[in-house]
């Protein structure tokens, strides 16, 4: 007679497997999420020079240096990718309880929408374990990605030449 001895990870390789490709993708939806808002922040910084075309002009004739122009839209563009993460960091930070647990109802109840109805999910908690590592990587690309998607539009009003500048 022969028998198998087998733990609970080996019984539920399938339902980690589940879990480990759902976790996989949420990344990639997160990446994918964060590169929006990286365009967002290339079209705005772009309609930015395109406006301040005068100002940049007005500035680079009183003596300001192509790297000084370059750094305030940098710093332009760091500034949007800041303020956006600084908010979606304290949305992060709301609906957390003091427990490794979430609360179902925790958004549901700040923005008044039904998430999970529990008659039909039957979950009135839902169990997490919030990995800070992934979160910090996370908000270091959303920053590097603000940082690279300033870099064209800082470039291209460090190129303006004040003798074209539009008349005002």
């Amino acid at each position: 007679m022969q028998g198998w001895v087998f733990d609970w990870l080996q019984a539920n390789i399938g339902f980690f497997s589940a879990i480990q490709a759902q976790t996989n993708v949420m990344f990639l939806v997160l990446t994918m999420i964060v590169l929006v808002a990286a365009f967002n922040i290339v079209s705005s910084l772009v309609m930015l020079v395109r406006t301040k075309t005068a100002d940049i002009a007005i500035l680079r004739t009183m003596g300001a240096s192509r790297g000084a122009i370059l750094r305030v839209f940098l710093l332009d563009g760091l500034a949007i990718g800041g303020v956006g993460h600084a908010a979606r960091a304290s949305c992060w930070a709301w609906p957390l309880r003091a427990t490794s647990r979430r609360s179902a109802n925790g958004c549901s109840s700040t923005f008044d929408i039904v998430l999970f109805d529990e008659t039909l999910y039957l979950l009135a908690e839902l169990p997490s374990r919030i990995e800070w590592t992934e979160v910090a990587v996370i908000a270091g690309m959303a920053l590097v990605f603000a940082l690279l998607a300033s870099l064209y539009p800082a470039a291209r009003a460090a190129r303006l030449d004040p003798v074209e500048g539009p008349a005002p």
